[in-house]
């Protein structure tokens, strides 16, 4: 009887699970508990501590009261932990980046690259005009690179560092870097989720990219000038500063432009499809080469070694790549921007990530997410209706599943068909999953997406969730769209 109840399907196929006999209130009852249990510990147990050990704590006894569920109806254990498996096993790549991450920001630390982008950065940069600089500069990198994590963990993080020298909120810079490079990561044909979304909605690349930017070229134009205009209301105390924050890092690294030649590689690497993997880590041990040539004297200080020699070398990029290290400068503010907690300083965000999936394996494997997708479906019946179902779907689905990619491919499969029955091309489809799916992720502390960000960047999620314009305007300038009708492109008659 039970494989009449559940159709367990392989991910790659990009189906799902539908439980036959799930009540919608039992597929929603998990994700209410889930909710309700982390409002509680993050507000009023542990803060900005949750994600320190019990938010992912929290995540498991949600994957349990979503397991109970399962039991009752007929779901069997090796059924949820197949899909567990499955659902873990599809963020490998995105567990062994995040660890490549962490070892590329130890050693490009140590060896000065970050230090000069920000060095240099200061020069260039004013409180004025930083934040829509942000947006821009990260935008063309994502375009370039396919990937708004990778942009993240090389420009986003330098620029952090110069917002925060600069006296500017972090949460202000870190909403600015994440819209510009989920704007990119949406326009880039070599991003995944813009290869997924057409697919999975049954439509072309290049025809999704074009129909995109009627929504995101405005919304991300709205994010310049609102950045623009919080720019000039910015209290600019911290610029007369800047020269003795120059004169600390001139003391402590040695700058030279010749440092930005490993940043640019790994760009030119991931441009030219290198896997982000075997990209980040070619960077990870060219700043080990560059930090022995450029910063010998920080190598020995980490190794505790008294000369430099090849021992000593090993254990000082080695330290750097696998726990925390730390530069000591002459001014205060920058000894605390100038660490890096190394492959170590990310096992925080993997562990949340696991915890994450192993919900997200439970609920698909019950067939609660696809429930949850059917019932919002039944709710609406016009073409603004459709659209609206679509972009809420595609929320829940970042909340509950805590993935992008199941936000994309459920809600693609689920409404394809419905989209085709109103006579609307799938290039509607796709640029509302974009639209709601991909950039929204970031905005969730449990997603991966916003897990990852949050890690990377070294800010909550609470406090650039404000500052990320761009991607919490999305889905209302989608809507817009659709309640007015604006470019709703019609499947062409015989």
């Amino acid at each position: 009887m039970e494989s009449q109840n559940i159709t367990p399907t392989d991910p790659k196929n990009k189906n799902q699970i539908h439980n036959k006999e799930l009540a919608i209130w039992e597929a929603l009852l998990p994700v209410f508990i889930l909710v309700g249990m982390l409002f509680y510990n993050v507000y009023y147990a542990f803060g900005d501590d949750a994600l320190s050990g019990s938010n992912q704590f929290i995540l498991l006894l949600g994957a349990a009261v979503a397991g109970i569920v399962g039991y009752f109806n007929k779901v069997s254990y090796k059924q949820m932990m197949e899909e567990v498996a499955k659902n873990l096993k599809s963020t490998t790549g995105a567990l062994l980046i995040l660890l490549m991450v962490g070892s590329l920001a130890g050693t490009w630390l140590i060896s000065g690259i970050i230090p000069t982008m920000i060095y240099y950065g200061l020069q260039i940069l004013n409180p004025t005009i930083f934040l829509p600089a942000c947006v821009i500069i990260c935008a063309i990198i994502s375009i370039a690179t396919g990937s708004s994590w990778t942009t993240s963990a090389t420009v986003g993080i330098a620029l952090i560092g110069i917002g925060d020298t600069l006296g500017i909120s972090l949460g202000m810079t870190a909403g600015a870097v994440i819209s510009g490079a989920y704007f990119g990561d949406k326009m880039s044909p070599l991003s995944d989720t813009t290869n997924l979304a057409p697919a999975m909605a049954g439509g072309e690349l290049f025809s999704h990219i074009k129909y995109m930017t009627y929504t995101t070229v405005p919304t991300v134009v709205i994010t310049l000038v609102i950045f623009i205009i919080i720019g000039f209301t910015l209290d600019t105390t911290g610029t007369p500063e800047i020269g003795t924050q120059l004169k600390a890092i001139d003391q402590a690294f040695t700058i030279s432009p010749w440092l930005f030649l490993v940043p640019l590689i790994v760009i030119f690497l991931i441009i030219k499809k290198t896997p982000p993997f075997i990209a980040l880590l070619s960077g990870t041990l060219l700043g080990g080469i560059a930090a022995v040539i450029a910063q010998p004297h920080i190598v020995m200080q980490i190794a505790e070694a008294t000369e430099l020699n090849f021992n000593s070398a090993y254990i000082g990029i080695m330290k750097a790549i696998t726990v925390d290290t730390a530069v000591e400068t002459s001014n205060a503010e920058l000894n605390d921007l100038f660490s890096a907690g190394g492959m170590a300083g990310m096992l925080g965000t993997i562990w949340l990530i696991v915890c994450a999936m192993v919900f997200g394996g439970v609920m698909d494997a019950i067939g609660a997410l696809s429930r949850i997708s059917k019932a919002l479906l039944d709710l609406f019946d016009s073409i603004f209706g459709l659209f609206a179902s679509t972009v809420v779907s595609c929320l829940a689905l970042n909340v509950t599943a805590s993935d992008q990619y199941l936000a994309i491919v459920i809600p693609g499969r689920m409404y394809a068909k419905a989209f085709k029955d109103k006579g609307l091309a799938p290039e509607n489809l796709s640029r509302t999953l974009e639209d709601s799916g991909t950039v929204t992720s970031v905005l969730v502390p449990w997603n991966t997406c916003g897990a990852y960000q949050s890690s990377v960047l070294g800010v909550p999620v609470v406090d650039y969730f404000f500052f990320a314009i761009f991607n919490w305007l999305s889905p209302f300038m989608t809507l817009l769209f659709a309640a007015f009708r604006i470019k709703i492109k019609e499947l062409a008659k015989d």
